[in-house]
Parts: C-alpha cells; structure tokens; sequence
C-alpha cells in the first residue's frame, strides 16, 4: 500500500475534520428523478487528470463538502447548472460539462420545507479554480483539497451510501474522462492564487 503523501499544515488541517451525521437518504444510482419529486439540490464530484476530486473543508468548523447546494431560480430547474454555479461561488472553480450519475431521496424534505425531495449528484471535470476568495452567500472561505474519492467518503463521513456513490463516480469519470480508477492518493491543497487543473 502507497503512503498518503501531505504537508504538516494539511495534516493539522484534517486533524479538526469534523463529520456530519450520516443523514440515510437512499442512493439511487443511475435512475432519473420521478416527475413531481422536486430537485432541490446538486453536488458534484469534480475530477482532476489523476483520479483525484475536490473537496472543500471549511476551517471554522471543520465540516467537509463536496462542491454544490441548493438550485436558485436562476438555474432554471437544471442541476448541471446549479453545480457549475456553485463551484464558482464556493471554490472559484471552473467545471466541464457536468454528467448526471443519480440522486439522493430525501423523504423528510429537510432541504424543502419538510417535503419530500431530490438530491441529485454529477460528476465533471475540474478545469481551473481562480484566488480563493469567501462564498458570496455564505461568507465562508473553503480550503480547496485534491484528494481520492475514497478519502472523501471518510473525510465527508458518509458510510457505505457514500463508498457506492464514489464508485459510481469513478466509473463514469474513467469512462468519459479517462482519469484512472485507481486515483492518486497525495492530499494536496490548491494554491490560493488559483491555477489550472484539467487542462481543457
């Protein structure tokens, strides 16, 4: 087994990781939404060349994220959209055409007013991500971590339902992006001035 590669800062960083409860919403892997289930939210696994994805760790808290959140009117119903917004706003990032891998059912609707809801996850590309700056609706500033998607199922602390969902990824990333399955496992943090990632 290779060593996991990261700087002291990075491990003083993930030393107050602190994960969410696991919330059970069932993985629905590769079925569309039913019609008349809202979609209410989309995040996404954003793949570098090397198998890695970003994820984002808040430093106050310590919670980890993917990148992703709540469709807005301006996305027009579409969670390709919502993500490729989103990633701008939480982590500057700049994405490739997103691709549907499934959804998240959430029947307590804790993200729509106590009804039933979608959460839906894409995976894409992760092309660049500019200086880091605060998210504009939150105020929160995100350390911007490359990582293996099996890291960040631990880091996101969500069980097995997360270990399906990453498959699920990295099966359709080695498919339409020809990153490897099996991704490099060195933790690197993105420079804060930003810089290029997949080249497009």
């Amino acid at each position: 087994m290779n060593r996991i590669e990261f700087s002291a800062e990075i491990a003083d960083l993930l030393g107050r990781v602190r994960r969410r409860p696991i919330a059970g919403w069932p993985w629905r892997p590769g079925e569309e939404v039913p019609e008349g289930l809202p979609v209410k939210q989309s995040w996404g696994w954003l793949f570098a060349p090397d198998g890695r994805v970003l994820t984002l760790v808040n430093p106050r808290d310590g919670i980890v994220s993917l990148p992703g959140g709540s469709l807005e009117a301006e996305d027009l119903g579409d969670p390709g959209a919502a993500l490729a917004r989103e990633a701008v706003e939480e982590a500057q990032a700049v994405i490739g055409h997103p691709f549907y891998l499934g959804y998240l059912y959430d029947r307590i609707g804790s993200a729509n007013g106590g009804h039933e809801c979608a959460r839906v996850r894409m995976a894409a590309p992760l092309y660049r991500v500019g200086p880091s700056v605060p998210d504009p609706a939150s105020g929160r500033h995100y350390r911007r971590l490359l990582v293996a998607p099996g890291l960040a199922v631990e880091l996101l602390g969500w069980g097995e339902q997360g270990v399906r969902q990453a498959r699920a990824a990295v099966e359709a990333a080695a498919l339409r992006l020809g990153v490897p399955t099996a991704a490099n496992e060195t933790i690197e943090e993105l420079p804060l001035a930003g810089c290029t990632v997949f080249p497009s």
